[in-house]
Parts: C-alpha cells; structure tokens; sequence
C-alpha cells in the first residue's frame, strides 16, 4: 500500500493523462478557535487524455463524505482509501469531481497548523504545503507539475483577517466572515497558501517602473507588533524587487506580495505565491547582532527570488529541487552583495563561512548526493532538503557565473523566464537558454558539477629558489574517496578559481592582496599555473580566492604558518573566512588537532570584525571541544574557552555586537562556581557588565544554563517563564526544564517526546534541544538503548516534520564511542528502517565516526 508516499513513475503516469484546469476550494474555519476538524469541499475540473482511464487524486482526512465524479455519486468506502480517492472512468475531455471532506488542523507544522497564543489566548492559522501536505486541506493532484488556478472561499470567525494568494477581498455574509478570492495563476498545489486570524497588519506597495505598482504587507500576532521593524523589512524587499526585476527583465508575477510572521513554523521561510510564511523568530523580541538582521535579510530576499524561480517557473518532479533552492540561495546572497545601498555588500563572507560549511559537511556523509538529485518518490525528497541542495548548488551557480559571465548567465535566466513562464521545465531548459546566451557548451560542466557526488581538494604545489623567486606553480586536485555506502565514483572536476597572493602591508600592519590570477583548473590531477613564475614568493597564497569555486583548499605549509600568526590581520573580510574555514574543515578531517584549532582561534578571533564570522567560530570551537577533543584534555579545553569568552566579554566595546556575541558564548559552557555566580548576580541585577543589555531572550541563555548545571530547578524556571508568559518563553522554560542534570528531569523529558505524541512542533523541538547536553553524557547513556528501541515505531507513527525531530535530535551523537557505531549497525541491520529513516541515522552515525577521528588526532 503506498501510504501517503508517491513515486515519480506514478507521477509521470498521471501528468501524461491529466491536464488540470482548476480548483475551486470551500474551507469553514468557523470553528478554529476550538479546534478538531473543519469542512473542506474541493471542486476541481481537468481533462483526461483517454476515455475510461482512471487515476487518482490524494487527500488526507479524518473522513470523507462525498465524492462525486462527472455528477455520479462514488461509494466513499470503496474509492476512499491509504490517503488516495480511486477515479475509474474518466470521460475524455473535460471532468468535474466534487470531494466534501473533515479536514484536521495540526500541530506539527504541516497542512493547515494551529496555535494558540498564550498571550491573547487567540487561535491562528496557516498553511504548510510542500513538500506533499495540500492534500491535508483539499483533495489535490500532489505533485508540481499539474499546475492549475486556485480560488478559495473561507469562512472565519468574526474579527479574523484572511489571507491567500490572490488580494484578500472585503469579507461578505451578514457577520462579514466569508472571504471570497479572486483565482490565481496557473501554479502548483504547494505554493498555495491560506493564512487567517486575528493577525497585526503593516502595509505598504512597491512603486516600479513604468507605474507598476505591487501591494506589500507584513503581518504577526499581536503580541509581537510593538517588535515588528516593518521598515527594515520593506526596505530589504524593495531592494529585492529592484535587484532582481532588473537582472530577471521580467516583472513580479503576482497581483501582490505578503510577508506574514507565523509561529510554530518548521523552516526558515516558505515561499507561497503572494503570501510568503516566515518563523516568527526573525521578529527579534531582544537586541540581536547585525548578523541576524542579515540571515534575514537573506530569507527574505530567497523567498522572493522563488516568485521567479519556483513559482513562475517550476520544476517537472522533484529532482530538479535544486532549481529553485540553489538559484534562490545564490541569487539572493547576489543581491545582497551587489545591489546598491545594500547593509551587507560582504554577504560573500558569510556564505563562504557558514553556508558552504554545511555543503561541505553535506557531501562528505554517506547520504551525498548529485545536486541533480535521484528523487524516486515523496520520502526521498523529504529529506533532500539539504547543503547540497541549497548550498552547493548555490557554490556551483556561483562558478557558473564566474565561467560563462554575469551579464551572459542573466541574459539566459530572462530567456528562460520568457519561454517557460507559468509552465514546469527540466535542467535541460535552463542549460539550453544558458549555452544560447554564453555560447559555451555546458554538457560537459553540468556532468561533472551537477550529476555526480562529492567534494575535491586543491592543493598548491610551489617551488622556489634560493631568493624566494617561484620557480614552478601548480594546482593538485584530489577526488578523495566517497563514504562508505554512497553512490557514485570520486569525480576530478574544472573548476573556476583565483589565486590571490598577499604580503603584510608594513604601514597598515595588515595583510593585503597583491596580485590575483584568475584560471580554470582543468579536471586532471594537476594544472600548471605559468603565470605565477618568475615572481617573489608572498607571504600567502591562496587557492580559490573570491571563493568562486565549490572546492575543499589547503594551504602550503608556509602559507599555512603565517596564517597562524596573522589570520586576523588580512584587510578583507573573505579571505579571512576562506582561512577560517579552510582550518575548521582540516579540524573535522583530523588533519589539524582540536588543541592546535582553538589556539588559533584564540590567536585571532580577537581582530575578526565580522560579527557573523565571530559568531560561527563560537559555535564550531564549542562542538570541537565537544566532540573533536580528546577526553583526556576537554575540560581543560573547555576551561580555557570559557576563561577566553568571558575575557572577550569584559574587553568587547559597551553596547556592540561582539559584546552580545561574547556573553551568549560564555553562557554556552560557563562552569565554575565563580562564573556561574556571574551568570546569576546578572541575571538578579546586582552586577553588571557596561552597556550589556540583560534582556528577554539573553536572559533565558543564562537561565538554560544554569538549569544545565543544576543551579535552577522548576521554581526558578517558572519565575522566568512568569516574566516571559509568551509562546517564545514557553519554548524556552521546555528547555530548561528538559535540561536539568536529573534522572528525574530526563525521563519526563523523554517520556513528553518519545511516550507521546502530544508536543507542538516548537515545543517538542525545544524539549529536544534540552534534553542533549554534552556535559550529561554519564545521565543520557541509558537513552542510547530506549533510542534504538522506539525511533522505528516513532518515524511509523509520527507525521514527517515531528518523527525527523526524534530521529535526529535524540540519536546518542555525544556518545563518541566505537559502542554507540556497533549499536548503530546492529540496528540498522534488525530493523530494516525504510530509506528516509536509513538515512537520517546513518549521516548521524556518521557524526560519531568523524569525531573518533578527530579525538585520535586530537590526542
């Protein structure tokens, strides 16, 4: 039976009979404020190839109680089945079916979520559809490339406003609860949208050219208004639509567009046509540094860079997923770094130390994949929402650009507009329109880059002589190995890349870049650089500066010395977050000792400007610590850390965003009695560090930790959580109560996730994040073996979102031990998870390995 899954042969096989004309949808959310299940009637015409085919469309429902196909009636029970309704003689030509439905709110993130805000006590709504959940609404052809119009009707609570793709209309009706839309464009089911209750409104409109004009509106919960920067946030929309109408030479394609802040929400942002959803964490209740206003400012501009590419124009199935996650990554991150006026014109830095990390760690996992994924049916997409997808994809585009050129790579993006607009295409079309504008074949390129698996390395090869002069330059690449259960073969790729070559400025005191050659690395073991010869060795060279290809780079051991001693000393931001990242990925391959990481961080985090760089490196020096370490010297390790964060602390600037950085750092691993009773007396006021800010959100980081090494216990979490009485301080009181050092703490913990079923999304997700400390191992080891007996029956029993939580979350990753990897085995072995769940534990599994590396390295 094939359950809620669909696989792509069943696809093609509908898409080649069906050609969906429209829906008409009937929602009555009437009783949302009390939840349960609510009426949806789906009318939907299409037309059949054949006569007397049948098919079907997919609906998950509670019950079903009328399906009427072409005016006949079908017996519910016999066609109503395994989240399907059977559809037997089609008449060829037009077919109209009519399916009147209970449909049932969730909790879990996906279909139509509800929540209750425990300020105002008030339900609100909205939708979730990709990847297959419109059919938790309405009875759907789930699958992208049966494009049709939508047009909804929705009956709400008095005082409700709706929200949908088309313009909200006046509502109608004697009570003015009915909301009639107006139908949409021809786009597919998942990036359908409905969004209502009493929600808080801004609103504004883009003004183009040629008097366009696009209504724009920013939406949250009432509790967040007085938090709601509306400004910021239209200003960073306006540019978007600026950047991207001109280098798409297509105009926004929807009547309007809506940002709305939702809570509870499982991802960063969703990208609905007109009505784009974003977590409401992005509406900052506490003072965040500038690197969060930029991961914003990214979202945002992704999800609108998707109304082009994904909504406009979408993909045939999901294997070309890619399509619209890696060209709204890169275009997004592009338009940050050049649009005029942009805040973050070194938006390149943080993708090179953040985003590409993960692409990285991606694609050296057993799960790696091609960027062109195999996407054989719904549970495999699932989890394919990954640094491959975004990140690497967006790294390849990156060099793509570099290779054929800027102005030639757009021109064939707006040839593809022009010619696939509200349709699906392939890789095929979009490599077509590119070749056509750049005039360079790309079969060869998109073989190498986007059809096979894993990662390659450059390594310099640098001969001088006795007066330092280059006698010989070449580039060695390697194709390491892929991991143990990938698919694939390791693949020597061409690459796009600069060499730049730096010199310390005697004046300035910093390192400054003197020359830079720009060349292609022929996909061969090794290319000759003769344009390097006869010049004065520098201080440093380094391979892939500009970070324009997609590459593992070592530096030579000179360069890689000096780079010790002056890594915060390079003029520009980038090629210190090439250098950082270059020694963060040597630390995770055991090539550079967790003790030899942290004394260059130590040495150089000191003179990093970049608030988004500083804040990586806390994150990546903790898990090093963490997991790299050897256990012998981690709490030695840790103590110099946590002595180095508060030292940062006191000497940060009053009031700056390293300051803010440097406290929730010392808060991560605060230890002794003398530094917990720091974290306490700010917490009660009676001490103070100048110009920090002890406020809603850097307070619970105190209160968490301080959980965690059993200084608070449930009196005074509740205190905390009585201060905070909103659905954020609800998440975060979870936390802390998950993370007490108590057998007692433990279980309850365990027993609200894994026992039941009852959680929110968030509120599991927060449960989770507390219940795994890395300074519990002793407490947690027990959960190794209650994990392996109840992951199966929890991904079997849970929706997707909620049983991914428990599967990743709670795998014993802090047992570094060769134990927890037989156990994995064994398990994996017995069980006979299906390939969604195979996946996600082994890339966990993997984790373990890589870090019993790192600790022999380490030690």
């Amino acid at each position: 039976m094939p359950g809620t899954n669909l696989t792509r042969e069943e696809a093609q096989q509908r898409a080649k009979l069906l050609d969906v004309e429209s829906y008409e949808i009937d929602l009555d959310l009437s009783g949302a404020q009390e939840g349960g299940t609510y009426r949806s009637v789906t009318s939907v015409r299409f037309e059949s190839a054949e006569a007397g085919a049948h098919t079907f469309i997919d609906l998950v429902a509670p019950a079903v109680h009328e399906v009427v196909l072409n005016g006949h009636s079908l017996d519910v029970a016999a066609v109503f089945r395994d989240s399907r309704i059977e559809l037997k003689h089609l008449a060829a030509g037009p077919n109209e079916l009519r399916v009147v439905a209970d449909c049932a709110y969730t909790n879990t993130g996906e279909g139509l979520h509800r929540f209750v805000d425990p300020v105002d006590q008030q339900a609100y709504l909205y939708t979730q559809f990709e990847v297959p959940d419109a059919r938790r609404v309405f009875a759907s052809f789930e699958q992208p490339d049966l494009k049709a119009t939508f047009q909804f009707t929705v009956k709400a609570p008095t005082g409700w406003t709706v929200i949908s793709n088309s313009p909200s209309p006046e509502p109608k009706g004697p009570d003015g609860t009915v909301w009639h839309f107006e139908p949409t464009p021809r786009i597919s089911t998942y990036i359908t949208a409905l969004i209502a209750g009493p929600y808080h409104s801004v609103h504004s409109s883009y003004e183009g050219a040629n008097g366009q004009s696009v209504p724009l509106g920013i939406y949250c919960r009432p509790s967040l208004a007085e938090f709601l920067d509306s400004d910021a946030i239209f200003e960073v929309t306006r540019q978007g639509f600026d950047w991207f109408q001109e280098k798409f030479d297509y105009a926004y394609p929807f009547a309007k567009y809506d940002q709305l802040f939702v809570p509870e929400f499982n991802a960063g942002a969703m990208e609905n046509a007109g009505a784009v959803t974003i977590r409401d964490q992005y509406v900052f209740r506490s003072k965040v540094t500038d690197a969060a206003y930029e991961v914003r400012a990214e979202t945002i501009l992704h999800e609108l860079a998707h109304m082009w590419f994904g909504d406009l124009v979408t993909m045939e199935w999901w294997n070309d997923l890619w399509l619209n996650e890696s060209f709204a990554t890169y275009t997004s991150i592009a338009c940050q770094a050049y649009s005029p006026d942009s805040r973050w014109p070194h938006s390149w830095t943080t993708f090179a130390n953040s985003m590409k990390t993960w692409a990285y760690r991606q694609d050296q996992l057993p799960s790696t994949h091609p960027i062109m994924a195999e996407i054989r049916d719904l549970d495999d997409v699932l989890v394919n929402f990954d640094g491959i997808t975004y990140a690497k994809g967006a790294s390849v585009l990156k060099q793509l650009v570099a290779y054929v050129g800027m102005d030639e790579f757009f021109q064939g993006v707006q040839a593809y507009f022009k010619r696939h607009a509200y349709g699906n295409t392939r890789l095929s079309d979009l490599l077509g329109a590119l070749e056509e504008t750049s005039g360079r074949d790309l079969t060869a390129w998109a073989k190498a880059w986007l059809q096979t698996a894993g990662i390659n390395i450059l390594r310099p090869q640098i001969e001088t002589d006795a007066n330092g002069v280059i006698t010989s330059f070449a580039i060695q690449q390697e194709a390491p190995a892929l991991p143990a259960g990938a698919k694939g073969e390791p693949t020597l790729r061409p690459h796009r890349i600069a060499i730049g070559l730096y010199d310390l400025d005697d004046n300035s005191g910093k390192l400054m870049r003197a020359e830079r050659v720009e060349l292609d690395v022929t996909a061969t073991e090794l290319t000759q650089v003769p344009q390097l010869a006869g010049k004065r060795r520098p201080a440093v060279i380094l391979l892939n500066d500009d970070d324009l290809s997609y590459a593992k780079v070592r530096l030579d051991e000179e360069s890689l010395a000096f780079v010790t001693e002056h890594l915060g000393d390079f003029e520009s931001s980038l090629p210190r977050a090439l250098c950082w990242a270059s020694a963060w990925d040597m630390t995770r391959d055991a090539e550079l000792p967790t003790s030899a990481y942290l004394e260059l961080v130590l040495s150089g985090i000191g003179k990093e400007t970049d608030i988004g760089v500083v804040q990586s490196l806390h994150r990546q020096v903790k898990l090093a610590i963490d997991l790299y370490s050897a256990p012998v010297g981690r709490d030695a390790a840790l103590a110099t850390w946590t002595e180095a964060t508060l030292a940062h602390l006191r000497a940060a600037a009053a009031g700056s965003d390293h300051q803010l950085a440097w406290a929730r750092a010392f808060a991560a691993t605060a230890r002794t009695p003398e530094q917990l009773d720091l974290l306490e007396a700010l917490l009660e006021g009676t001490q103070t560090v100048e110009g920090l800010a002890v406020d809603t959100e850097l307070r619970w980081a105190f209160v968490e930790r301080l959980a965690a090494v059993g200084r608070y216990d449930e009196a005074e979490i509740t205190a905390e959580y009585e201060r905070d009485r909103t659905a954020a301080g609800e998440r975060h009181a979870a936390t802390a109560r998950a993370a007490r050092p108590t057998a007692e703490a433990k279980a309850e913990a365990w027993a609200s996730v894994v026992e039941s079923d009852k959680l929110p999304n968030a509120v599991q997700e927060a449960v989770i994040a507390g219940f795994v400390q890395t300074d519990q191992r002793d407490l947690l080891d027990p959960y190794t073996e209650k994990y392996f007996a109840a992951v199966k029956d929890v991904w079997e029993s849970r929706s997707h979102e909620m049983a991914q939580q428990v599967a990743v979350g709670l795998y014993p990753a802090i047992q570094v031990s060769q134990s927890t990897l037989d156990t994995t085995d064994t398990w994996l072995t017995a069980a006979e998870p299906n390939a969604a769940l195979r996946r996600l534990v082994s890339e966990s599994r993997a984790g373990v390995e890589r870090a019993l590396r790192a600790q022999a390295a380490d030690a």
